[in-house]
């Protein structure tokens, strides 16, 4: 069954019984400004895409959600400079992640987004509900006001130097260098975005939340997670033996979700309050658009679910400390189990850089590349514990020393092979011996050794390990080498091909979380007797005898130096 909503949303559900674990996976809001570049790839949405895919296989129940977060100022300036409204701007991006997740083989519950009617009503209960236990209350604060424009500046309308480390290109409301959050009147040297204007200060009316209220019941929850990455665990604990400090949670601005209490019509709730809960308010349109509107609660109110936040590291205390928080204020919802927060993807060296145009923009990359190749990349170079790098000659040696030689000259090899010298069916497997039996066995053996890094969020030597198994499939053919003793043996040449074709199928398998489109390709050039839609986390046998799909083609392709080269005078270019 496929659920797919109209406009703001793309959903995708299997059919299948009820597994016996649920598996929430909650996915950073892409800020509908701009289009998706590598990095956010990297650090957050290939990461959960792998993450999901495996418990689907594996059997779990997943609800995989997130959406565009088509609030805030980085979209209010945007439609600004272009003018035209916000939601223009919000609707054009949103389109564009839609577009790109189904390229690249992201696989949704629900991508929605921040502006329907579902998600102002979620948010709008909660704040009340918060509010009328005393979590949120009314007070005065100083904020920055520009005299030229003559309004206040929410976060994002205030540059200056960080407080913390010194970087003068330091947002209002956190820094891009350390990863500090502060308040907009803690920055050094503070200026207008639009007219550099230096700000004064004036005060305004907010309403703000009681932080200070969940420090002590944060730190015991956040106590035994030490199953947590250790820039996760060490940095929310910094935190909270720092002393949350309570802050304003609405802003003074006309684009966002309204407040609910009468009076402050012109008062919007500040967007990152509203978009954590956005992962709650689309379990619920999930589970509206599925036929049952109380299904959601399998993942929030189920002791037993469990709930992964994947983000990039700028994101930390929104995950663990301020939507734990919120959870904790409105009571009977689940806490986050895990947030396996990635740390940067950098380009050739640099950070990446909307402003200076230092990227490579995901729709620009699957206008040209394939997606599978950059899914392999970005999967065996991810960042999950320190920076990374995408390097346009590594991105070319990897795809065509490691994807196309190791893995998909192996599998092309077999399949003409086999086409031409058996009919294009799989080989009988009468012959087999130890040495077959003992190949078969390794694969049996990978699945619950990869099947449990891909649980643990580690990635990285998850492909590494899934390579490592490719590879000893190569090397069983170099040594059996039925190319010559078919000549001899027929038999016995069968009996090996009939070892490595299987070989193959279940490599594809181990493969599908990370490279599922020429997974899927694979699956039925093997000649499966059931959909791709329907694997399942195990290892199973092809019958002999049956056919294989005719004419097989490369699963990729190889990268020549001249489009390497292309791309980095491009990025040359554009520095």
């Amino acid at each position: 069954m496929r659920v797919g909503g109209a406009g703001a949303s793309l959903g995708v559900i299997q059919d299948r019984p009820m597994a016996s674990e649920y598996i929430l996976v909650g996915v950073a809001w892409p800020y509908a400004n701009g289009p998706l570049h590598l990095g956010h790839i990297a650090g957050a949405y290939l990461p959960a895409d792998i993450f999901a895919r495996y418990h689907r296989l594996a059997g779990n129940h997943v609800l995989m959600v997130s959406g565009s977060d088509q609030h805030g100022t980085p979209i209010t300036m945007r439609a600004e400079q272009e003018g035209v409204p916000p939601k223009v701007i919000a609707d054009r991006y949103h389109a564009s992640f839609v577009d790109c997740w189904q390229r690249l083989g992201v696989q949704w519950e629900l991508f929605t987004a921040t502006t329907t009617e579902n998600h102002y009503k979620i948010v709008g209960d909660i704040f009340q509900r918060l509010y009328d236990r005393g979590t949120i209350y009314l007070d005065s604060m100083e904020m920055p006001f520009c005299p030229k424009d003559q309004k206040f500046l929410a976060d994002r309308y205030v540059e200056g130097t960080c407080p913390y480390c010194g970087y003068t290109d330091a947002r209002g409301d956190q820094c891009d260098n350390c990863g500090r959050t502060y308040n907009a009147l803690d920055l050094k040297e503070p200026r207008c975005k639009f007219c550099h204007t230096t700000p004064e200060v004036a005060r305004t009316e907010h309403f703000f939340c009681r932080w200070s209220e969940f420090n002590e019941p944060l730190r015991a929850w956040v106590e035994d997670k030490t199953y947590w990455r250790k820039n996760v665990f060490n940095f929310t604990r910094r935190y909270l033996e720092e002393g949350l400090k309570d802050s304003a949670i609405t802003r003074d601005i006309e684009w966002g979700v309204p407040v609910p209490i009468p009076g402050y019509e012109n008062k919007r709730i500040y967007v990152w309050f509203d978009a954590v809960i956005g992962y709650y308010s689309a379990s619920h349109e999930w589970a509206q658009r599925s036929g049952d509107p109380e299904a959601w609660r399998h993942w929030w109110t189920n002791p037993e679910a469990r709930g992964y936040y994947f983000i990039g590291k700028d994101n930390i205390p929104f995950h663990t400390l301020r939507w734990p928080a919120v959870l904790m204020g409105c009571g009977g919802l689940n806490l986050p189990y895990d947030v396996p927060a990635n740390e940067y993807l950098n380009l050739e060296g640099l950070q990446f850089s909307k402003s200076r145009e230092h990227a490579v923009w995901v729709p620009v990359f699957l206008d040209r590349f394939d997606p599978d190749p950059l899914r392999y990349y970005l999967s065996i170079n991810m960042p999950d514990s320190t920076d990374a790098d995408f390097s346009w000659k590594e991105f070319q040696r990897r795809n065509n020393d490691e994807l196309a030689a190791a893995y998909g000259n192996l599998v092309h090899r077999m399949l003409t092979f086999i086409g031409k010298h058996y009919e294009g069916t799989v080989p009988p497997a009468d012959h087999r011996q130890p040495e077959d039996e003992a190949l078969l066995q390794k694969m049996r053996d990978a699945f619950p050794r990869v099947g449990g890094l891909l649980a643990a969020c580690d990635f990285k030597d998850a492909i590494r390990d899934v390579m490592a198994v490719c590879r000893e499939g190569n090397q069983y053919l170099d040594q059996q080498q039925p190319w010559k003793t078919i000549k001899v043996d027929r038999d016995r040449a069968g009996a090996a091909l009939n070892t490595i074709l299987n070989y193959i199928n279940g490599l594809k398998v181990l493969y599908s979380p990370f490279l599922p489109n020429s997974s899927a390709k694979l699956h039925e050039l093997l000649g499966n007797p059931y959909p791709a839609s329907e694997e399942r986390w195990e290892f199973r046998e092809l019958t002999p005898g049956a056919a294989l799909a005719q004419g097989p083609t490369p699963l990729f392709k190889k990268l020549e130096d001249d489009i390497i080269e292309e791309q980095l005078a491009l990025l040359k270019k554009s520095d």
